[in-house]
């Protein structure tokens, strides 16, 4: 849909949804089902485009064959290659895993307000029929049954400029260490992405799609595969960005067509706050969440070049009527 005539509304200007700040679902529409995509406009990507200067290609999906034992009691991924004969060089192969197991996206069905059991735009839980996605005729799909699937972003795309806010170079690059473990509940204020964004130089732009780097993969490679296994076997604490208004006003305000994180969840975990942001991002605004994301080529290339910002694409899966999505990303330099 065309983006509303005029600037878009502050957080603080937007509506409250009972207890819930700052919900915008009046800005995109009662049938909208894009969310804040919707500020990925051909003239936001043709521009973003200019950011490739060397033709530099980086991949920012971890390989789908990991982890081992994915967090928050998801299964692990299947992956299966056989002959298709005996004397027949011809392989195939097959996929089964959960889409939130490893580098993903969350979609729109992923996560609602939890006390008033309402998805996007207004959405009862009880709307969406659970089983199997499989549809018989692609001509004859019930719109219903796919609302707010993960098929809209797929046949949009998320294209547009990407902005690294590199924490864990910020934190470090003086030589002190990292003053927090990633594996631990820990809030990174909104103060430290605007000074770490001043340091790199980035100012940012409407529809831009924010990318933090904030240590989970750095961890994960570092360990040992016990202490990696081990991470599925506990209740989930994890760094993040600090939960609260002033995060939901720099990510609004700043009009983000998504965010991302090589965390496996952008917000510090498990939430001080009953409203953390998972609630806001998806609910209110929808806004993409990305997690798990491998940053680590990405880090170095950007050091390396003295530039955090860059074209950047990503083509979910065209799941009709999808919860989420691993999200064939890539940064060009």
């Amino acid at each position: 849909m065309p983006l509303p005539q005029g600037p878009l509304p502050s957080f603080d200007e937007l509506p409250s949804f009972r207890n819930f700040p700052g919900c915008a679902w009046d800005v995109w529409g009662k049938d909208d089902e894009l969310g804040t995509i919707n500020l990925l406009t051909e003239d936001v990507v043709r521009e973003a485009a200019k950011e490739i200067k060397l033709g530099k290609t980086i991949c920012l999906n971890w390989p789908i064959n990991f982890p081992r034992k994915p967090l928050f009691n998801r299964q692990p991924p299947s992956i299966q290659m056989w002959k298709k004969g005996e004397d027949i060089a011809v392989h195939d192969d097959s996929i089964e895993i959960n889409t939130q197991s490893g580098s993903q996206w969350d979609g729109l069905r992923h996560f609602g307000l939890l006390e008033h059991q309402i998805f996007y735009n207004n959405t009862p839980s009880e709307f969406f029929k659970t089983g199997s996605l499989v549809q018989d005729f692609p001509d004859k799909v019930d719109n219903d049954f796919i609302k707010y699937g993960i098929h809209n972003w797929a046949q949009h795309g998320i294209c547009g400029r990407g902005v690294l806010l590199d924490l864990v170079r910020y934190y470090t690059e003086s030589g002190n260490p990292l003053p927090y473990d990633p594996w631990t509940t820990h809030s990174i204020p909104i103060s430290d992405l605007e000074a770490c964004a001043k340091k790199q130089g980035v100012t940012f732009k409407q529809g831009d799609i924010l990318i933090l780097r904030m240590g989970f993969m750095q961890r994960y490679l570092s360990s040992t595969q016990e202490e990696r296994d081990a991470l599925a076997g506990k209740v989930e604490t994890l760094a993040g960005i600090e939960q609260g208004d002033e995060s939901k006003r720099f990510l609004w305000n700043n009009h983000f067509a998504a965010v991302a994180s090589d965390q496996p969840t952008v917000e510090s975990w498990p939430p001080p706050f009953p409203h953390h942001l998972h609630q806001t991002l998806l609910a209110l605004w929808g806004m993409p969440i990305g997690e798990i994301f491998d940053l680590e080529a990405l880090s170095k290339a950007c050091a390396e070049t003295g530039r955090y910002t860059f074209f950047f694409t990503s083509w979910p899966l065209n799941i009709l009527g999808g919860v989420a999505s691993p999200p064939n990303a890539a940064a060009y330099l």
